[in-house]
């Protein structure tokens, strides 16, 4: 019976604790914490000294573990990014019809809509106050759910569904008339702050089902936000252990938020964080030209599992299939970044840690998605390699990867890190 690891096991915590892109950054300090990294805060001097430390803006966040040798050692920069799909709650929330209480949403990102019909769904985010501060909140009870139309009323549904995201995907959470503030109230009370404190919020509704392994032999995980937060966890791991090395790199880790929905914002990858937090780990700017030449970058999201019952989607000379290794995702028009002497490196990686590996390339009339991969190569001009673990069902509000994938991607994690060469 396969042995279902610490790594799939770890990431499961990891998910739970990690219902919103802060909840993620949030554990993802309590680990670096525990692990002795020290906070970096944009406002405060530059601390240069040998060490461990991390910078949060908001959804984002970045880590490394500086050396004694100080500025100069090339980047291994391992990059992810915490948000994944679903809905977000509109400032003014309080909906409802025909006796029923509603919450307003807009979709975010590529969610499959109709994987989240049914379900008991939590609430979570942050509200940000009047004084400035910034409160985080987590419903994790059933509190909301976008209820399906019955069968006697759309008889043609199996036929095909089509759902109208204003009309057909608000969320129920109660009964009678909309009461408008009822919504914020009910967070504000539940995280000890007055209602009419609340200036503004960030709100994303969750799938609550935990999650699980799946399968005769438990050699598959079932888990919501599989995409992109077993990268994120991938990263942390990798980088907590690469640490106790000396390779002579600079190891590196960014989980950016909003690369669901294009990166282009102060804390996607589009944006100018991780360019100010490089090159002054380079040394400043006069510096980091040589520094970046010799640096890489590994571009880590999940990729599309063969789908047993939809092959005909696939390319089926590159198919990405469980339990086999990370994926190396390539694409001629560069929606991956990846290149042959970066795909050598990642390679070379692999091989050192004993870590199988594959390559990914979609089917020609099946045109893939993107990833931070491409934006940051674009920025830094640092070579960027695509990587990914097989995900099957991607986009829904569940999804499923083999146990050892979480494993494999960040033992060759830890090499890419480390990796001199």
């Amino acid at each position: 019976m396969p042995h279902v690891t610490d790594a799939a096991r770890d990431l499961a915590s990891f998910l739970t604790a990690s219902p919103s892109p802060y909840h993620a950054v949030a554990e993802a300090v309590r680990r670096l914490s525990a692990a002795g990294f020290t906070e970096q805060r944009e406002d405060e001097p530059w601390a240069d000294g040998p060490g461990g430390r991390y910078l949060v803006r908001d959804g984002t966040i970045l880590a490394w573990w500086q050396p004694a040798s100080g500025p100069g050692a090339p980047l291994r920069i391992f990059a992810a990014h915490t948000d994944s799909p679903g809905f977000k709650v509109k400032p003014n929330p309080d909906v409802g019809v025909a006796g029923w209480r509603q919450v307003g949403v807009e979709v975010y990102g590529g969610a499959l809509w109709n994987s989240w019909l049914d379900r008991d769904l939590g609430l979570a985010g942050r509200l940000a106050l009047y004084d400035g501060r910034v409160v985080p909140v987590r419903v994790d009870r059933p509190l909301l759910r976008i209820p399906q139309l019955a069968i006697h009323l759309d008889r043609g549904v199996n036929q095909g569904l089509t759902l109208d995201p204003q009309r057909h995907l608000l969320p129920i959470w109660g009964l009678g008339d909309p009461d408008g503030g009822d919504l914020v109230e009910f967070l504000a009370v539940r995280v000890g702050e007055d209602p009419e404190d609340v200036a503004a919020h960030d709100l994303f509704t969750y799938d609550l089902t935990p999650p699980a392994t799946l399968g005769r032999d438990d050699e598959l995980l079932a888990a919501p936000r599989l995409d992109n937060l077993a990268s994120v966890h991938a990263g942390i791991s990798a980088l907590l252990t690469a640490v106790e090395r000396d390779p002579g790199t600079v190891p590196v880790f960014v989980g950016f938020d909003h690369e669901e929905i294009g990166s282009a914002s102060a804390t996607g990858a589009a944006g100018p964080l991780l360019e100010t937090v490089l090159t002054r780990l380079a040394g400043g700017f006069d510096a980091r030209h040589a520094v970046f030449a010799r640096s890489r970058c590994l571009s880590v999201d999940v990729t599309h599992a063969a789908h047993p019952n939809h092959l005909d989607k696939h390319d089926p000379d590159h198919l990405s299939v469980p339990n086999r290794g990370p994926s190396l995702k390539v694409n001629a028009v560069q929606r991956y970044a990846t290149d042959a002497p970066g795909a050598a490196a990642w390679k070379r990686t692999c091989r050192t840690a004993d870590v199988p590996n594959q390559v990914f390339v979609s089917k020609n009339t099946v045109p893939c998605g993107s990833t931070v991969g491409p934006i940051m190569a674009t920025r830094l001009g640092i070579r960027t390699v695509d990587v990914g673990i097989p995900v099957l069902s991607m986009h829904s509000a569940r999804e499923l990867c083999g146990v050892h994938d979480p494993g494999l991607l960040a033992r060759a994690g830890v090499e890419f890190l480390t990796d001199a060469g």
